[in-house]
């Protein structure tokens, strides 16, 4: 198996050492940019399996970055690591693609444990036997044809731009069709942690999705809101 190439953009010199000695030391290939531009080039050049990705950064702040990233169809998980002091920037990096995050200061323990779980995530889901090649990847309810090799999605034939998070949340819903999930199982299910206080970044995205894919997002079709509980994805509609 081959190693696991892991993208670290940091400007703090000596966290990135820290970083990248631990991380070599458990088998993983390391690269290092030192600002955000850097960083934005060694992702355009060569494929990575993960990205860790400071929000401060010279250059290219962490937030354009990981914009950049999911407007590349670039589905690489994104660990950012961000400060005490920017609760907004932490929502918003969830809601534009980052996978998940640690605030500084931190152990090197908690972010291998954080990059370890994502790993598992990223694994479990491409051993996933509705992703076996033996089946059909090409899911259809009404008129919402998804693509899963592809992550490709259409209504009526007319191909719909989802970013990374927006395709994983409808991914995990057409999966699961007639189940229902809160705020928070779908927070951990789809984004890997419960990131406690952060529901509204659920909404936000269901919004988003809604605003896409159904013909009147205020009388939603296919992902429908039961009230006091969650959500779930309209079974009504058959496979």
């Amino acid at each position: 198996m081959s190693k696991k190439k892991i993208l670290i953009i940091e400007d703090h010199m000596d966290l990135a050492n820290i970083l990248s000695l631990h991380l070599s030391d458990l088998d993983f290939l390391v690269t290092h940019a030192a600002d955000g531009l850097k960083g934005l080039a060694y992702i355009e050049q060569e494929s990575f399996d993960l990205v860790i990705l400071d929000l401060m950064l010279p250059g290219m702040n962490g937030l354009d970055i990981c914009q950049r990233i999911r407007k590349q169809n670039n589905y690489t998980p994104v660990l950012m690591l961000t400060s005490k002091s920017s609760e907004v920037d932490r929502v918003v990096g969830l809601e534009i693609g980052a996978d998940d995050y640690v605030t500084k200061p931190f152990s090197v323990k908690e972010v291998i444990a954080r990059i370890k779980a994502l790993f598992r995530r990223v694994e479990a889901f491409s051993l996933s036997p509705n992703n076996s090649p033996e089946e059909s990847n090409n899911v259809i309810f009404g008129n919402l044809e998804v693509d899963v090799d592809t992550h490709k999605v259409s209504i009526d034939g007319r191909s719909i731009d989802l970013t990374a998070r927006e395709f994983e949340l409808l991914l995990h819903f057409i999966k699961r069709p007639g189940r229902v999930y809160s705020r928070s199982q779908l927070l951990d299910m789809v984004w890997g942690y419960g990131h406690e206080g952060y529901e509204h970044t659920v909404n936000s995205h269901i919004n988003r999705l809604r605003a896409k894919i159904e013909c009147d997002p205020t009388n939603p079709e296919y992902i429908l809101t039961i009230w006091g509980v969650g959500y779930k994805f309209n079974d009504a509609l058959g496979a």
